[in-house]
């Protein structure tokens, strides 16, 4: 056996261990991958039912309501009553709760009448998150799909969806049934609620998404409570009738 030959046999070794440690990261990576690839759609793909959802409403109260600018206030509350009316249409269990001091006034009447059985819970803290009442109330229910409205949509919807979002709830804000100061700021809550990881969603997609069958017997009641916000749903209303 020459040098060189004998070199070589004694670097096979060395170079399978360099080459071991070369390809270790890149089947890291390949794992990390996968994983992602196969964990991401259960959570951002799924899609919501009357049996795994519960809505929280926040401080639907005139007097923020009344300061509302990147939505049409009356539009606000014909939404977020759509919501209410369209979830007990389903089944869906809702938690409605008040911030009290201030100028806010008590819940908006037109949503107490939507939910009589559904008296808002009343407390003082920013968050609705930070009341344990309000916390209690949504895990009671056993539902991991949270739908959140709030005004306003940067402090009062968008603080119980991030302490929601780290409890390990699914968690969704309706745009439309919530609203803030003004367009950019609504905008600028929308880019922190998505970089989060909670969903956003608007009102009708909601209910619909939740119905899902057009001949289902509860279809008329859920159009007929998207009516009055969505002028496509009279139409739908009066031929789910018809049937």
């Amino acid at each position: 056996m020459n040098r060189l030959t004998s070199r070589l046999i004694l670097s096979i070794p060395l170079l399978a261990l360099v080459g071991i440690a070369l390809n270790q990261p890149a089947v890291a990576l390949e794992s990390s991958s996968t994983t992602l690839m196969t964990s991401a759609p259960s959570r951002y793909t799924q899609r919501l039912t009357p049996d795994n959802s519960v809505i929280l409403l926040v401080d639907h109260q005139p007097g923020l309501i009344y300061g509302v600018r990147d939505i049409d206030s009356m539009q606000l509350v014909r939404n977020v009553v759509a919501l209410a009316r369209g979830a007990k249409a389903l089944g869906v269990p809702v938690v409605v709760t008040m911030v009290t001091g201030g100028p806010f006034g008590d819940t908006i009447p037109e949503l107490t009448d939507a939910l009589p059985n559904d008296k808002p819970i009343i407390r003082s803290t920013v968050s609705a998150w930070d009341d344990p009442r309000v916390v209690d109330a949504i895990r009671r229910t056993g539902r991991k799909n949270l739908i959140i409205a709030g005004v306003s949509t940067d402090v009062c919807a968008t603080f119980p969806a991030l302490g929601a979002l780290a409890d390990g709830y699914n968690v969704y804000v309706d745009m439309d049934a919530s609203g803030t100061w003004s367009p950019s700021l609504q905008n600028i809550t929308l880019a922190r609620l998505t970089q989060a990881g909670v969903i956003p969603v608007n009102t009708s997609a909601v209910l619909v998404d939740m119905l899902k069958d057009n001949h289902s017997a509860k279809a008329g009641a859920v159009y007929g409570a998207l009516d009055p916000s969505m002028p496509v749903s009279h139409f739908m209303g009066q031929a789910m009738q018809g049937k």
